[in-house]
């Protein structure tokens, strides 16, 4: 194997850390306010907290690595992304700066605020909302290059169904994703009024996943013919996806083995993430980037392979303990720590 395919497998081993993790914090945020504006935040919201005071402040770790890396091993990426998510990316920035201030305000201020948790919830949203149109700019025909100058067409993207399937798929799977880990922790703390509740929750989010998951393919197909033709050649990886949605959806159905299922639904995005990922090689974006032509000199890429390696090495080990600690401790689970 070439080393800018380690490499890029790499960044996106990170890119799906990033997506899991993030989308339970998300999630999470999300759960919290609808909990509140609906009257049941003392059925779930202690629940919640207890999993996002460890954890919250990590959660962009992986992000930050995946985009050093990108910029790293494959330099025109700054180039054309750079200047096609010059607002894309600085919205997406300004939404985790507002999450992470209201998030303090609303957990560590003198006193709650209804405003404070509801920009929380909205921006858990709305962040990976934002971040999904890097997605939809890798298939190819939102950016153009005249003279020098990358421009994104706003017309073009926000009139494609591609950009809005993606951004609902990202929506919903946030929710899902959230909703599958937090009946795992209900269970973990032995709450059985949250499990029910996030329960409810898990089972009802996964259909609109399904059903957007099949709506992009279907938007893919007219937009990226080649892409989708490529998907269709790795069936059987996607057919690992769909295997192991039906073995998490059917532990959370018959409600056993919550811990087994969450496993099962991790499974499904990784299967279905990085046979998106395959399908689109040799292109990080069709048709200017091309994997094999943008990537660094080759002393460059095998440092940045070791580095990152290193840092995936010391980071994994990291998070294992931040879990042991915290979130697979029943005693703090149960709130006894």
């Amino acid at each position: 194997m070439s080393y800018e395919l380690i490499g890029i497998s790499v960044l996106w081993l990170f890119l799906y850390g990033y997506v899991i993790i993030a989308s339970i914090d998300f999630g999470a945020g999300f759960f919290a306010y609808y909990a509140k504006a609906t009257k049941r935040d003392h059925i779930i919201n202690q629940i919640i907290s207890r999993y996002l005071s460890p954890v919250w402040e990590v959660t962009n770790v992986f992000l930050v690595f995946f985009f050093v890396g990108i910029v790293g091993f494959f330099p025109t990426t700054a180039y054309y992304y750079g200047s096609a998510l010059l607002v894309p990316a600085s919205f997406a920035i300004i939404l985790l700066a507002i999450r992470g201030s209201f998030y303090a305000f609303e957990n560590y201020g003198s006193k709650q605020s209804n405003v404070y948790m509801f920009l929380y919830g909205a921006t858990g949203l709305l962040i990976p909302a934002s971040l999904s149109v890097a997605l939809t700019l890798s298939e190819g025909g939102f950016i153009t290059e005249q003279d020098g100058v990358v421009s994104l067409n706003y017309w073009e993207l926000f009139t494609s169904p591609l950009a809005w399937s993606i951004v609902a798929l990202a929506i919903v799977s946030v929710l899902f994703i959230s909703a599958s880990f937090l009946t795992f922790y209900a269970s973990r703390a032995d709450d059985k009024t949250a499990l029910d509740l996030v329960r409810k929750w898990a089972l009802f989010w996964a259909t609109p996943t399904i059903i957007m998951a099949l709506t992009t393919m279907i938007a893919l197909s007219q937009r990226n013919q080649r892409h989708y033709e490529n998907m269709l050649d790795l069936w059987w990886v996607f057919g690992l996806s769909m295997g192991f949605f039906v073995i998490g959806m059917g532990l959370l159905y018959v409600g056993k083995h919550y811990g087994k299922a969450f496993i099962a639904i991790m499974l499904q995005f990784f299967f279905a993430f990085f046979g998106y990922g395959i399908a689109q090689y040799p292109y990080l974006l069709d048709p200017f980037i091309h994997i094999e032509d943008s990537v660094t000199n080759e002393a460059m890429g095998i440092a940045l392979i070791a580095a990152f390696i290193g840092g995936l090495l010391l980071l994994v080990p990291s998070l294992i303990l931040l879990m042991r600690l915290f979130l697979f401790n029943a005693d703090y689970a149960k709130g006894k720590k």
